[in-house]
């Protein structure tokens, strides 16, 4: 089977290192409207690049990895090349706020789609990637989970509920960076070297998300564990609880939320 992508920007370069280590590179088809972006990629990977129309007729699973607002004209310019196909194919679409019927309803047929939401960390294999799908038959399905499985973490989920996770997930590393950043910032005020500080911020960061995930307690029970009665970590979380930061983190979702609904609107 061969695997499409057209789009090489992060997101598309992330989902295509970990496809190709799934399927092998030779399998993995690149393109991009700057074409050198596709050919730094393909040389990385050792895949090949490919122009929209040859992904469009040759490539059994096609990833759409351009911008919403990008989408229209670039399924408008494939769509006589997926008309023409004999064989079945699926599209898979990670365009944040367009649902699969809009993104059929450009592509101009009921094709097999199925929908993701994936992060940047899926290029190392930690990725958290939200899916659907309608018409792709249980064998489809099947090559598709395994060509992502080495992105990181698959969860099915309903359609309707896709948009919020990508806020929480597709977005949410963009604001662990800042808080890392953040941390090592304070380390640095503190005296750390900034490689150190940096060091530390990120290991703690993926540690603690390690406890949250293997040891099913509650969040707030983890941070209740660490502060000690009279102690300096319960001082810095008084700190942060005055300055709102769980009331912004979760005003940070509402806000992508809105804006990824946004871009779904006609």
């Amino acid at each position: 089977m061969r695997f499409g992508f057209i789009g090489c920007g992060n997101m598309g370069s992330a989902v295509a290192r970990a496809v190709c280590r799934g399927v092998g590179a030779e399998n993995v088809l690149l393109a991009n409207r700057t074409a050198a972006k596709a050919e730094a990629l393909a040389a990385e990977l050792g895949s090949r690049t490919a122009s929209n129309n040859e992904i469009a007729a040759e490539c059994d699973y096609m990833f759409l990895c351009v911008k919403p607002q990008m989408m229209a004209p670039m399924l408008a310019g494939i769509a006589p090349v997926l008309a023409r196909r004999s064989g079945r194919f699926v599209l898979v679409t990670m365009a944040a706020g367009l649902s699969m019927a809009r993104v059929r309803a450009l592509a101009g047929g009921e094709y097999p789609i199925i929908r993701i939401m994936p992060n940047t960390p899926a290029a190392l294999g930690a990725g958290m990637i939200q899916y659907c799908a309608d018409g792709v038959d249980d064998d489809r399905m099947f090559a598709f989970l395994s060509a992502m499985a080495p992105a990181g973490r698959l969860d099915a989920l309903p359609e309707e509920l896709i948009d919020a996770a990508s806020c929480v997930s597709g977005c949410g590393p963009a604001w662990v960076y800042q808080f890392i950043e953040a941390l090592a910032d304070g380390g640095v005020a503190a005296g750390l070297p900034r490689s150190k500080a940096q060091d530390y911020a990120a290991q703690m960061v993926l540690g603690s998300a390690k406890m949250v995930l293997e040891s099913g307690k509650h969040p707030g029970e983890l941070k209740d564990a660490v502060c000690s009665p009279g102690g300096s970590t319960i001082q810095g979380v008084r700190v942060l609880e005055e300055r709102a930061f769980r009331g912004a983190v979760t005003d940070a979702v509402l806000a992508a939320f809105a804006k990824t609904k946004e871009m779904g609107k006609d």
